[in-house]
């Protein structure tokens, strides 16, 4: 798999993964304008995953304006639970398909951050459902924080989720809450060019 320097998605199985979850096959290029939009308001780097089985899939990627690169590529598969688009995605879920995912997958630690208490977590999901958007304080990747919210289809299905990341040191996690609502903005107008009212 292949994919060019600004993180835009070219390896033919993310594009196949991308149609068979996203339909129609552009819709990754219908939400890039959104994305870039948000790259350059938030100076983060932003992603866009689905959920596939029962784990996110990175489809697209735009890294921000800095000397380094996230270590996220396309492709990479990842546990709904530690991520910020994984719990926006996991507080859509009714009680009964959150406990069937929780018993399918459990609550692996990452990081010494990840949340592996089920009590936790659905707590933090009742934060996110209130706010529409999630946090990832360090849980997926040690010194990397991200908000995200879910993205919905034609149907209004939440099928995935985008984000804005940056390291620890350059966001605080009250500085990362106050990017919440443009992040939620870029997820509606997202869902909206898949065909959500």
């Amino acid at each position: 798999m292949t994919d060019t320097t600004d993180g835009h998605l070219t390896g033919p199985r993310v594009l196949a993964l991308a149609g068979k979850v996203l339909r129609p096959m552009d819709a990754v290029e219908r939400a890039r304008p959104a994305l870039r939009a948000l790259q350059r308001s938030t100076r983060c780097t932003v992603h866009l995953a689905v959920l596939f089985g029962d784990e996110l899939v990175y489809v697209d990627k735009i890294e921000a304006d800095k000397p380094y690169r996230m270590a996220s590529r396309l492709g990479t598969s990842l546990p709904a639970h530690g991520t910020a688009i994984g719990k926006a995605v996991l507080a859509s879920f009714s009680p009964t398909e959150l406990d069937a995912y929780l018993s399918r997958t459990g609550l692996p630690g990452r990081t010494p951050h990840t949340i592996t208490s089920t009590p936790r977590l659905k707590a933090q999901l009742t934060r996110v459902r209130r706010s529409r958007f999630a946090l990832d304080d360090e849980e997926n990747e040690v010194g990397v924080r991200c908000v995200g919210a879910a993205v919905r289809d034609h149907a209004g299905a939440v099928i995935g989720g985008l984000s804005a990341s940056s390291l620890a040191l350059e966001h605080s996690l009250p500085e990362l809450i106050a990017l919440g609502p443009r992040v939620l903005r870029a997820a509606d107008e997202v869902s909206a060019a898949l065909g959500w009212p």
